[in-house]
């Protein structure tokens, strides 16, 4: 009796429900591998005809006037937000002071929300020691960190000071631009009215520290290679990346400033400068030294914040955008549909639930055909896409794909809580850096303790990888196909972060 009811309710209703989300997970595969396809034949197009952005915008170096001096060179204030960066802050402060660029031009403006009152005293010090050198440098502190990151940055734009600027560069205070940096960015600014950003790809300088790292360079130099360049060059837009770039001031006071109210305070800038018409260019050419996380805990909060921030901005935009006057109705299906539907919120929930939920527990419903061309053929060319973005590790390729499944998981839970406003929407948790920058360190680090084996213990990767290790024991002893050797790896990827083997 119980074993017909089980045949019953499986055949009627937990078959065609499996079935059901199959088909979705179908049509968001094409979805997904449409959207990759067209930002890498974009790719491809700028590259064959070399459509470098000095082409498309007018650009000339800047040079001294003999009768001016130095005041045709814009005002241009290199603002530096920071938070109890004792690794770094030297490193930030150092490279921002060294850009070429009259002195009597440049402002560096120091945004330091530190609460460690060793740190404030050093970074007072570093501050003064370049002031001496005749650098115009401030050193900004307020009494709460309200805001996080953008209320800093707001805080900094209504010092008087600022108004007395054209252009604002930004910088992370991981970020070590190069002393030509301004030179290269500024003059698109300059000579083409319409723009009001300039943004540098970055370069990690410790790419190479672990297995967590490359896997990470692959993730962001796909970013920036497809994402940011078919943005720019098809729609001239795309998300700032809140560090290493160039803003025109105008264009920000215009949108309304830097606002608090989500977690990416970049991107939301971006948008609704977007949405007024400006336009946005992104120099590959041009890359910033950076540093990735190297810990699993920290690389963890990071990319909560990166797929929460956005869901919960999209959320809160979408009216917004929808009832726009000042561009095209293209413009605006793109920022929706492209750049926030498809590439901020149902990919994360795609790789997640299709990878690692839908394909293992197949392995119960053989009577479910799950096509070839949505497990194979079109992972292949989306990887291989990605892959070619840094053809130094495409050997790591199989590893990296295991790694962005683990992630998936994180993103799909972060994008659930920035969709529905829940309890973390707003945690930000400043990612730590290690000082993996620095070739010489200039300060002593601080070491903390290791933590003990169970506590590095993280019981939902460890879950997720013991269910996908059952489904793929069961196809091994009772299945027809291989899905079981995919189903091992990435049981063992889930596994070995969830005991946290990865990362330093």
């Amino acid at each position: 009796m119980k074993t017909m009811w089980w045949r019953d309710m499986r055949s009627l209703l937990i078959v065609p429900m499996f079935k059901c989300l199959v088909a979705i997970c179908l049509v968001i595969s094409l979805l997904v591998f449409v959207e990759s396809l067209y930002m890498n034949i974009v790719v491809i197009y700028v590259k064959l005809c070399k459509r470098k952005p000095e082409k498309i915008y007018k650009w000339e170096a800047m040079q001294e006037d003999l009768e001016l001096g130095n005041q045709n060179f814009p005002m241009v204030l290199v603002q530096i937000p920071m938070y109890n960066e004792r690794e770094v802050f030297q490193l930030s402060i150092g490279a921002a002071c060294r850009l070429i660029w009259p002195l009597d031009r440049l402002i560096v403006q120091v945004l330091d929300d530190s609460t460690d009152p060793t740190i404030m005293e050093m970074v007072s010090i570093e501050c003064g020691k370049w002031a001496t050198k005749g650098i115009n440098i401030k050193c900004e502190r307020r009494d709460n960190r309200n805001g996080y990151k953008a209320g800093a940055l707001k805080q900094g734009m209504r010092h008087s000071y600022v108004k007395t600027c054209t252009y604002i560069a930004i910088f992370d205070a991981d970020f070590q631009p190069e002393p030509d940096y301004l030179e290269r960015t500024v003059p698109f600014l300059i000579h083409n009215p319409e723009l009001a950003l300039v943004q540098a790809r970055w370069k990690f300088v410790n790419a190479k520290k672990c297995l967590m790292t490359r896997m990470q360079e692959m993730s962001l130099n796909y970013h920036f290679t497809a994402e940011q360049e078919s943005g720019s060059t098809r729609h001239a837009f795309f998300g700032f990346n809140g560090t290493a770039g160039v803003w025109r001031l105008a264009a920000m006071e215009e949108a309304g400033g830097w606002k608090d109210r989500t977690t990416v305070e970049d991107m939301d800038l971006a948008v609704r400068v977007g949405l007024h018409g400006w336009k946005f260019v992104f120099v590959n050419d041009v890359s910033v030294k950076s540093e990735l996380p190297s810990q699993f805990k920290a690389f963890r909060f990071q990319q909560h914040r990166w797929s929460c921030g956005p869901a919960n901005l999209f959320r809160k935009m979408t009216m917004e955008i929808i009832r726009n006057k000042r561009v095209t109705i293209w413009k605006k299906l793109y920022v929706i549909y492209s750049f926030f539907f498809v590439r901020k919120i149902i990919v994360h929930f795609f790789t997640f639930f299709f990878y690692c939920f839908i394909l293992p527990t197949s392995v119960f419903f053989p009577e479910v055909n799950i096509p070839t061309w949505s497990t194979v053929y079109f992972p292949f060319m989306i990887t291989l896409f990605n892959a070619i973005a840094t053809p130094r590790s495409f050997y790591l390729v199989i590893f990296w794909v295991l790694f962005e499944n683990v992630m998936a998981m994180h993103r799909t839970k972060g994008t659930f809580i920035g969709l529905l406003e829940g309890g973390r929407v707003n945690e930000w948790v400043v990612t730590e850096k290690l000082g993996d920058a620095l070739e010489t360190k200039l300060l002593p680090q601080v070491r903390k303790p290791r933590n003990g084996f169970l506590e590095r213990i993280n019981s939902k990767e460890m879950m997720v990888g013991i269910y996908i290790l059952c489904c793929a024991s069961y196809n091994l002893v009772f299945g027809k196909t291989v899905l079981y050797i995919y189903l091992y790896m990435q049981a063992l990827a889930f596994i070995i972060a969830g005991i946290g083997f990865i990362g330093t």
